[in-house]
């Protein structure tokens, strides 16, 4: 079974950055399509961004031009870089292939308020 380690999470200000790591366990998952998720209090979880195998890249458009993802296949890890955080980007974030497997990992929390 595939574990997907996500860190990174943290209080910060509005406006401010922070940057996630996601480190899966097998070396097979570096042959898909992987995304950063999150889920809100009260809201279901959504895809924020995915980047293939390739490196094309895709972001929903609350995110688009504020948030990174990348990835580095040798080290099975996948990162997000977010910047110009706002108060509603606060949740919890999480990493999986896209699709999801529906096995996730513990996520990491992003708050972002004054």
């Amino acid at each position: 079974q595939v574990q997907l380690v996500e860190s990174g999470g943290g209080l910060v200000q509005p406006g401010g950055s922070l940057s996630l790591s996601c480190a899966f366990s097998r070396s097979i998952f570096s042959i898909y399509a992987m995304g950063w998720y999150r889920q809100a209090p009260g809201k279901q979880r959504e895809l924020v961004a995915r980047i293939t195998s390739g490196g094309s890249t895709y972001y929903a458009d609350s995110v688009k031009d504020r948030f990174t993802i990348s990835r580095d296949n040798a080290k099975n890890t996948v990162y997000l870089q977010m910047n110009s955080l706002k108060p509603e980007d606060t949740a919890v974030y999480y990493c999986n292939r896209v699709p999801s497997t529906g096995v996730w990992g513990q996520g990491t929390l992003v708050t972002v308020s004054s």
